[in-house]
């Protein structure tokens, strides 16, 4: 009955969220990855929390959301790709992709989760990747280094690439959509680096037979410009959106097809944030310096390599249930070594000891 009534609230906040638009779509998804039918809201600060899940992580805090049911135990997704479009509240998805509505759209990074990769996967090579093209912001780990290498980055970069044979200048139908001005090729752009992601993921499809699971984040922001230059209602913003819509589509299922249909694939749209992301930008060469400090931090004598101030690692949260299961295992261990010895001591071998009476009785009949 309580159940009943929370997915009822559910289902009417829903309602209420749908109203203000921003939403959440799930693209692809392996089938011991359920997302349920409905109209849940989720939170825009509850979206790490919610791939960390679908990759089989646990979190700080139980994600009180009916969207997401158990997945199986013994078996997690090999990706996940999570895609923010800022300009708009939804794409013209179709009917049978599971969406839920967005409330409180803050920003958010995969950082904790890129984390709990490493922690998890320091012996193995997992490829964590997370672009923002329109504001220069990449950070990348383990295979990323070497898989996206030649990865137009920057916007400089990417204008460079649209020159190029095979650019989506040469292969979309721009329509209304101009290669002169400044917010068409910004859009541009993003569209052209979610192509030559496909693209270098076609040609490393061994990444998916690595045991650690990989981790791709994209914020799209050149919508956002198209709105703001020509509006909702210009024949640009319609052309933007359909192309949008396709470019995301071959990219769910360019991923799904490399990782064998192992990977969860989603689309977070929003207007705009509540407030802007403030964040360190970190070039493709300083990712490979993280990185080598990182593989070389158990050769070292300091606690802390990776950081200038020599300062120890934080604690994992499981920390303190490992240490309380090791803490009394041994205590009940050294009790019962106690126990034993003292009732060996203090035996009767007359009286006590099935071994002395036997072959005492096997003497006296010789």
């Amino acid at each position: 009955m309580n159940r009943a009534i929370i997915n009822t609230v559910f289902a009417l906040l829903g309602l209420l969220s749908g109203v203000l638009g921003d939403s959440l779509t799930v693209l692809r998804s392996p089938q011991y990855v359920t997302f349920r039918d409905g109209q849940w809201p989720i939170s825009g600060e509850k979206i790490p929390d919610l791939v960390a899940l679908t990759m089989g992580f646990s979190i700080h805090e139980d994600l009180d959301w009916p969207g997401l049911a158990a997945g199986w135990l013994f078996q997690r997704p090999r990706a996940n790709a999570l895609i923010v479009v800022r300009g708009l509240d939804s794409l013209d998805f179709p009917k049978n992709i599971s969406c839920y509505p967005l409330e409180n759209p803050v920003p958010f990074t995969l950082d904790s989760v890129a984390n709990t990769v490493h922690t998890l996967f320091a012996d193995s090579t997992p490829v964590v990747l997370q672009l923002a093209p329109s504001e220069e912001r990449l950070y990348m780990m383990g295979m990323a280094n070497t898989v996206f290498e030649d990865l137009p980055v920057t916007l400089q970069q990417i204008r460079g690439r649209l020159s190029q044979d095979g650019s989506v200048l040469t292969s979309l139908p721009l329509v209304s959509l101009s290669r002169n001005n400044e917010a068409d090729l910004l859009f541009l752009s993003e569209v052209q680096v979610l192509y030559d992601i496909s693209a270098l993921l076609q040609k490393h499809k061994h990444l998916a037979k690595d045991p650690a699971p990989d981790l791709y984040s994209l914020e799209l922001a050149g919508l956002e410009e198209i709105v703001r230059r020509y509006g909702t209602d210009s024949p640009q913003f319609t052309d933007a959106t359909r192309i949008l819509t396709s470019a995301l589509q071959k990219f769910a299922d360019d991923v799904a097809n490399v990782y064998a249909n192992n990977a969860v694939v989603e689309v977070v749209t929003v207007k705009t944030f509540e407030a802007p992301l403030t964040r360190k930008s970190r070039s493709i060469l300083e990712s490979k310096q993280i990185g080598a400090r990182r593989k070389n931090r158990f050769k070292t004598t300091s606690s802390n390599p990776g950081s200038p101030y020599n300062l120890a690692y934080k604690y994992d949260y499981d920390y303190a249930v490992v240490f309380n299961i090791v803490l009394w295992l041994m205590i009940v261990l050294a009790l019962s070594v106690i126990v034993i010895s003292y009732n060996l001591w203090n035996m009767d071998p007359g009286y006590d000891s099935i071994i002395y009476r036997m072959t005492n009785q096997k003497i006296r009949m010789d």
